[in-house]
């Protein structure tokens, strides 16, 4: 069976993806177990899909009810799969599209305006693009302060040893997978709102 919506108004929307290996889409029965911890947090949340490859868990997201979704790669074969399946699910104008380079900077969801309530990160395994990303993410002052990032990993790769601005909320294996779900340290969002004196 191919890629398709697990739940919500779009259950059962096959998804197009790329064939061979340039892209590794979450599978199925995972994105289910993500959304089935995550449950009942989805719906109105604003949603930041980073190395979006087919943007089945951007979409999945906006089918279980986020308001908005922003899905970012920096590869144009995945992106055009992205605005592919966003047109034929037809989620009317909840999402932008963005080319970057996610391990770089994420200097293009700076000037949006938006915080981001759920972040989905599913790098390419092993590459240590992980903690590039969650920094640049911390930098970018664009994460609500209750957001819950999910990172899809291998158990080979460390996701916190030098970022110290996060914690582990919690952490599921499925297979070779870890999901991590991560969470800002309160002290720094405390931090940036303190007036110094």
């Amino acid at each position: 069976m191919g890629l398709r919506i697990i739940g919500g108004e779009l259950k059962g929307k096959k998804l197009y993806t790329i064939p061979g290996t340039l892209i590794r889409p979450t599978a199925d029965r995972l994105r289910e177990s993500i959304f089935n911890i995550l449950s009942c947090l989805v719906k109105g949340t604003v949603v930041l899909d980073l190395f979006a490859g087919t943007g089945a868990l951007g979409i999945e997201a906006l089918s279980r009810g986020a308001e908005f979704a922003v899905f970012i790669d920096n590869n144009k074969k995945a992106l055009s799969v992205v605005e592919r399946n966003i047109q034929s699910c037809a989620v009317d104008n909840r999402f932008k599209i963005i080319r970057g380079n996610i391990v770089k900077n994420l200097n293009c969801i700076k000037s949006m305006g938006l915080k981001f309530d759920l972040v989905f990160m599913d790098p390419p395994y092993n590459k240590g693009f992980i903690e590039p990303t969650l920094i640049n993410l911390h930098d970018s002052g664009s994460l609500g302060k209750d957001v819950c990032i999910i990172v899809e990993h291998t158990p080979f790769e460390p996701v916190l040893e030098d970022c110290r601005q996060f914690e582990l909320a919690d952490q599921r294996k499925y297979g070779k997978t870890l999901i991590s779900f991560i969470k800002p340290k309160l002290s720094d969002f405390l931090g940036r709102n303190v007036p110094r004196s």
